[in-house]
C-alpha cells in the first residue's frame, strides 16, 4: 500500500475517533437539559398542587368568617327582637333570622365539599411530593454520570487532538489540503476501498484504468465521479472490471 495512503488511513480514522467524541459531547448538554426539565416539570406540578390546597384552605377560612358574620347577625337580630313590641318587626327580624340560617346551612355545605376537596388533594400532594423527590434523585444522580463522562470525554477528544496534529504533520502538506478539502464536502469517508470493481463511498463502476492505477499503488487514485480517494488492499476485490 502506498505510505501516503497508510498514512492518510491513521488520520482519517483518527478523524472519526474525533467525530465520534464530539457528537458525544454534543448530545451531553441537551440530555443535562432533559434531566433539568423533567425535575422542573415535578416540581411545578408539585407546586401547583400545593397552591391549590392553600387556596382551598384560604376559602374554608373565608366560609367561615361568612358564618361568623352571619351567626353575628343572628345575635343581632334576636337582641333586636327582645327590644322591639310589634309584631310586624318581631316577625321581619324572625324571617332575617331564619334568612341567616339557611344561608349558614348552605355555607356549611360549602364547607364540607372544600374539605372533602382538601382531602383529596392532599393525597395528590403526597404523590406530586414522591414524584419530585424521585425526579431530583434521578436528575442528580444522572447529572453527575453525565459530568463525569464529559470529563472523561473532554480528556480523550484532548489526547486524540494532541495525537492528530502530529500524524498531520506526517503527511506531505499537498496530500492533506487535499485530505482535508475532500473532509469537507464527503465527511469522514475520504479515504475508500474498491470492492467488485466499484468505489467504496459513491457504489459506482470504477473504469478498469483506474483499478489498475489502484491496485498498483504508486500514487493517489480518485473515484471518477465522487474525488474520493481509492486504495486497495489484497483482500479486496477488484473483480467487476470490463
Amino acid at each position: 500500500m502506498l505510505e501516503a495512503i497508510e498514512k492518510l488511513l491513521i488520520l482519517q480514522d483518527r478523524d472519526r475517533k474525533i467525530r465520534r467524541l464530539k457528537a458525544e459531547l454534543a448530545n451531553i448538554e441537551p440530555e443535562r437539559q432533559t434531566l433539568k426539565i423533567k425535575f422542573a416539570a415535578a416540581q411545578a406540578q408539585l407546586e401547583k398542587g400545593r397552591q391549590r390546597l392553600k387556596q382551598i384552605e384560604s376559602d374554608r377560612k373565608q366560609l367561615e368568617l361568612e358564618v361568623e358574620g352571619k351567626q353575628q347577625q343572628i345575635a343581632k337580630y334576636a337582641n333586636q327582637q327582645l327590644q322591639t313590641r310589634k309584631n310586624e318587626e318581631y316577625r321581619a327580624l324572625a324571617h332575617e333570622i331564619e334568612m341567616c340560617k339557611a344561608d349558614i346551612s348552605k355555607i356549611e355545605d360549602q364547607e364540607i365539599g372544600l374539605m372533602e376537596q382538601a382531602e383529596q388533594t392532599q393525597k395528590e400532594v403526597a404523590g406530586f411530593t414522591r414524584e419530585a423527590e424521585e425526579a431530583k434523585k434521578l436528575a442528580d444522580t444522572n447529572i453527575a454520570q453525565l459530568g463525569g463522562r464529559e470529563a472523561n470525554l473532554l480528556k480523550e477528544l484532548a489526547e486524540l487532538q494532541g495525537n492528530r496534529a502530529v500524524l498531520a504533520s506526517a503527511v506531505d502538506e499537498t496530500v492533506r489540503t487535499r485530505y482535508e478539502r475532500l473532509v469537507k464536502s464527503k465527511g469522514e469517508n475520504v479515504l475508500v476501498g474498491v470492492q467488485h470493481g466499484v468505489c467504496g463511498g459513491c457504489h459506482m463502476k470504477l473504469p478498469a484504468q483506474t483499478l489498475v492505477a489502484c491496485q498498483a499503488a504508486q500514487e493517489l487514485v480518485s473515484c471518477t465521479n465522487c474525488g474520493r480517494i481509492l486504495y486497495y488492499t489484497r483482500d479486496m476485490e477488484l473483480a467487476g472490471a470490463d
